[in-house]
């Protein structure tokens, strides 16, 4: 796998790593812990600011322990530093027990059961890992909410930072497990969790750095849960443009789309088409919207499809007009994109699509995705990768999973997290230019999987830089499209950067973007 590309472990995957590194390489879980350790050591001290202090504030599992290294090497270096122990010290893991009394061997000072919070300072976060699969109770629900308390009433004063993954997240998912610590800066070991990147997880990650250990996560037999592209990954995957191309070369994308009251997704999803590098799209629309589509998009072709008295695709021919996409699609040869009410032609029966022979991409939102699988949104959202797997498996296609994070996931159950995007895409018709765009890259010659992790990154990371000029709030589809070119060209220049490893990951978050190496 590309060294730009993210490979994201998840609880069970984590714990191979562990694994891996315990019996075939030969590193003890001392040594792992005590690397660990000293890796978020040196990320708390970036944040501690002259006068403040620390409080570690330690479970009683592995997580806990690494808060015990965190806390003695803090201590041999004059860092005023207290640990906060909670849950049952006679329950602590065995390594984390060993680093306990290590801790204690330094003198290093333990909070009482009523620890408070600094008003300047750094709280370290050390309560739950990967492992946490219940929702935080008692004395770990109440340290939660300190952290959060104190963090809220001393802002510009006190930093939290989490140890692999802020306590109260499901790794795998991303979801809040009853409560979660709401960090500043998340150091997570060796690899990032899918809950990083994934909503609402990443809003409660802060700035996320990756501490690599000397776990060999590249092994063939420790397979990652989903991956996460970066900038110059998708630079680099970018259709050539040669200068012998012209619009004969660079695909031919024809829209079936268009309703009385509707042509704008028409209009947006060509756009999108057209300033992706399609060479030449077509619109395929009921004749009595012809005129209107041809004044809307004077770059597109139209066909005109001719109506009934009643409209070929208002609401009194829906259930034919879904007959016929169902018995259409299966016989079509060329790469697909299927979106909006094409899916509702499938619903709660996707294996039809199985029947494709041709690249297929799904483009739903949770709620159409709930339709086709039979399930609800809150279903769905719970647990995304899992729903979009579900789908991709089911239908043999490539599903594109929209919202906070979109999830693309492959039959064979390759999953790759967009970390591009933002609240401004949450406007009518941006779904529309998504289309578009994946339809460009697919009769660029894309498979469907690059096409639509490409698109999709591409889209919000358009977004992204639109709302740091004009907020998150206001942004239209049609500056979303506009904006594509731009930022394609930007995408390329990253493309040819030097590659920098790095060990910070790039995520977009709903209020700001930190840019993370190893983005170029």
């Amino acid at each position: 796998m590309s060294p730009q590309v993210w490979r994201l472990y998840g609880a069970a995957a984590s714990r191979r790593l562990d694994q891996h590194a315990i019996e075939a390489l030969g590193i003890s879980g001392d040594v792992l812990m005590e690397s660990a350790g000293r890796a978020v050591c040196e990320a708390v001290l970036a944040e501690l600011r002259p006068g403040g202090r620390v409080v570690v504030v330690c479970g009683a599992g592995n997580n806990g322990g690494d808060g015990f290294v965190i806390a003695r090497h803090l201590q041999l270096l004059g860092v005023p530093v207290r640990i906060a122990l909670v849950g049952d010290e006679k329950r602590l893991a065995a390594d984390a027990a060993v680093n306990l009394k290590r801790a204690r061997a330094v003198e290093v000072v333990f909070e009482s059961a009523r620890w408070r919070t600094p008003a300047a300072g750094v709280i370290v976060d050390a309560v739950f890992g990967t492992g946490l699969s219940r929702d935080v109770e008692g004395a770990e629900a109440a340290a939660v909410r300190r952290i959060n308390a104190g963090r809220d009433a001393h802002r510009d004063s006190l930093r939290v930072v989490a140890v692999d993954l802020p306590s109260g997240l499901c790794a795998d998912t991303g979801q809040v497990l009853g409560v979660a610590v709401r960090a500043d800066v998340t150091v997570t070991i060796q690899a990032p969790k899918p809950a990083l990147v994934l909503e609402p997880g990443r809003a409660h990650a802060g700035r996320v750095v990756v501490a690599r250990i000397g776990i060999a996560e590249g092994n063939a037999d420790l397979p990652a849960d989903a991956e996460v592209w970066t900038r110059r990954e998708v630079g680099q995957r970018l259709p050539e443009r040669p200068a012998t191309g012209h619009k004969g070369t660079f695909g031919h994308v024809l829209l079936i789309a268009g309703s009385e009251g509707k042509t704008g997704a028409a209009a947006l999803a060509a756009e999108g088409a057209l300033r992706m590098g399609s060479g030449l799209v077509t619109i395929a629309c009921p004749a009595g919207l012809n005129d209107i589509l041809e004044i809307k998009c004077t770059e597109a072709m139209t066909v005109p499809i001719p109506d009934t008295s009643e409209r070929a695709f208002a609401a009194g021919a829906a259930v034919p007009l879904l007959e016929l996409v169902a018995e259409l699609v299966p016989k079509l040869r060329k790469p697909l994109v299927v979106d909006a009410d094409g899916l509702f032609a499938f619903a709660g029966n996707p294996e039809r699509l199985a029947a494709r022979r041709g690249p297929t991409v799904l483009t739903p939102h949770p709620g159409e995705a709930a339709y086709l699988l039979g399930s609800s949104p809150a279903e769905v959202n719970r647990d995304r990768p899992a729903a979009a797997r579900l789908l991709a498996a089911r239908s043999e296609c490539i599903v594109v999973l929209k919202g906070a994070a979109t999830v693309i996931a492959a039959p064979d159950g390759r999953v790759c997290l967009n970390p591009t995007g933002s609240p401004a895409l949450g406007s009518g018709g941006t779904g529309d230019v998504l289309t578009g765009l994946v339809a460009a890259l697919l009769g660029q010659g894309l498979g469907g999987f690059e096409a639509a992790a490409i698109a999709t990154f591409v889209h919000g990371a358009a977004a992204d830089r639109l709302a740091a000029v004009m907020g998150v709030s206001g942004l239209i589809a049609g500056d979303l499209a506009r904006a594509v070119p731009e930022e394609c060209a930007r995408l390329r220049e990253a493309a040819e950067a030097s590659p920098d490893p790095g060990t910070r990951l790039a995520i977009s978050f709903p209020e700001r973007s930190v840019s993370a190496r190893p983005s170029s």
